[in-house]
């Protein structure tokens, strides 16, 4: 048997190819948009991806199903309790799909979304009886479980959490200890409030070490672990956008054009006529100087996340780089998320828009020292943006607390009678919502360089109430 897991940081999401030797067919489950990675893994041992298929119809990004397919003509399997637009072969709780050598038994497992299924593989030619690993989904996490909040209120969230409890039960831990497990939601996803960092793990560690899983024999004590909003991390506004798209089939990218390098001439003709700047430099050098009213956020492992955050439904994006290389990984990290490639790019970067004595804009950025100078002098509002879990283990006294996922439908919330500086565990998030204030016309605004990491190394005061 044939296994190769696929690890995006930037979404914290895994996806796998499992080939059967003998047929020379795979199955790729939970592809990201980006399909290439699996079409070159398959080619390079010799593999024909005949099977696709995703665990749930996802909320954090858009799905390869599509493309895949169209790639390769492989044929669609989903959830037979999913209502999906696209044509696909309904799998059912306890069917077997035989592979040669490869067996792969559906398990429902509701609980993360109501038609989510984990694929529990058997390797025939090692063990005809005994499974081997586990593709879990969001079923089960390392040291954790997907979250059961995302499609509706508290009421529905209790109700899923139930059902998931259900599941571990009824379905995850009668299997023996030596099943490997592994996941969609992996280190980086806000699928889950305290995701381990390793890429995978086994049914066995998680019965003796997960802490929901300790609640299980307690359903409400376990509703209670699974739901628990100081914990769970803020969720991005593109997320409800994504499970809509994927459950009705993403349509597919086709040959993608070469976001054009562009003239300070042509950018600027752009951003006039109202394109959106998204400058993916880090906050030190955006805060020096940037083009007014571009949005901050720095390409690298949070950029999918925030760029979602921070950038309108809708948005066609200029893009503004360190450097040309940069380009296409800003792209597909815009793509998996669902906004359209970028019109283009700012050619010479910030270096041609100043010689060009276009205007410039600054992000003023002050140390943890400078800010706490200032609020002594009440000179001056604090804004943490961080998540709940971050701010319920210690703040600055007197701060206003928006998470950054919920800023940009919160504006209105930020004190307005003095300058705000922004905060968050290190400057980048902050300087996410800093350039958002900015563009929305709050002018007195500074971006506190090292967060609330520096402030409490500084050993300034903080506390745990409000």
């Amino acid at each position: 048997m044939l296994f190769q897991q696929f690890y995006l940081q930037s979404l914290g999401h895994a996806s796998y190819l499992i080939g059967d030797e003998k047929t020379g067919q795979a199955l790729v489950f939970d592809p990201r948009r980006d399909v290439d990675v699996y079409t070159e893994a398959a080619r390079t041992h010799g593999m024909r991806i005949a099977y696709v298929a995703d665990s749930h119809g996802h909320n954090d990004y858009l799905s390869g199903v599509t493309d895949l397919t169209e790639r390769t003509r492989a044929q669609v399997w989903g959830s037979a309790t999913g209502e999906f637009g696209y044509s696909h072969q309904p799998l059912r709780d306890g069917q077997v799909v035989e592979i040669g050598d490869v067996g792969l038994e559906v398990l429902h497992t509701p609980g993360h979304t109501p038609e989510h299924i984990s694929l529990l593989v058997y390797d025939r030619a090692m063990s005809a009886d005994q499974p081997a690993l586990l593709l879990s989904g969001g079923a089960l996490l390392v040291g954790d479980l997907a979250r059961p909040d995302l499609l509706g209120g508290q009421e529905k969230a209790q109700e899923a959490a139930r059902t998931f409890c259900a599941t571990i039960q009824d379905k995850l831990l009668p299997l023996p200890d030596h099943v490997q497990v592994f996941p969609t939601h992996v280190a980086g996803s806000l699928c889950g409030g305290n995701i381990g960092s390793r890429l995978s793990t086994t049914l066995g560690y998680e019965r003796r070490s997960n802490a929901i899983l300790a609640e299980v024999d307690n359903t409400e004590g376990f509703v209670r672990e699974c739901i628990r909003l100081d914990n769970l991390p803020a969720v991005p506004p593109y997320w409800q956008r994504m499970r809509v798209r994927n459950m009705a089939g993403v349509e597919p990218l086709g040959v993608l054009a070469e976001p054009p390098a562009l003239t300070v001439a042509e950018f600027e003709q752009h951003r006039a006529e109202g394109v959106t700047v998204l400058d993916a430099r880090q906050p030190e050098a955006f805060g020096g100087g940037h083009v007014p009213g571009a949005l901050n956020v720095g390409l690298g492992a949070a950029f999918p996340t925030w760029a979602g955050t921070a950038l309108p439904a809708d948005a066609q994006v200029l893009l503004v780089l360190d450097h040309p290389g940069e380009l296409w990984e800003a792209t597909w990290q815009l793509l998996r998320i669902g906004y359209p490639p970028p019109l283009g790019w700012l050619r010479g970067g910030m270096s041609a828009w100043r010689t060009a004595a276009k205007p410039l804009e600054e992000t003023p950025q002050i140390t943890v020292g400078e800010l706490n100078d200032e609020l002594e002098r009440g000179e001056v509002e604090l804004l943490d943006v961080r998540q709940p879990d971050e701010w319920a283990n210690g703040h600055v006294p007197g701060a206003t607390y928006i998470t950054g996922a919920e800023l940009p439908e919160r504006l209105d919330e930020v004190p307005a009678d003095k300058p705000v500086a922004v905060t968050c565990g290190s400057g980048y998030r902050s300087s996410v919502a800093t350039s958002l204030l900015q563009r929305h016309g709050r002018n007195e605004v500074r971006n506190v360089l090292g967060g609330m990491s520096a402030w409490k190394q500084a050993e300034l005061p903080t506390t745990r109430e409000g």
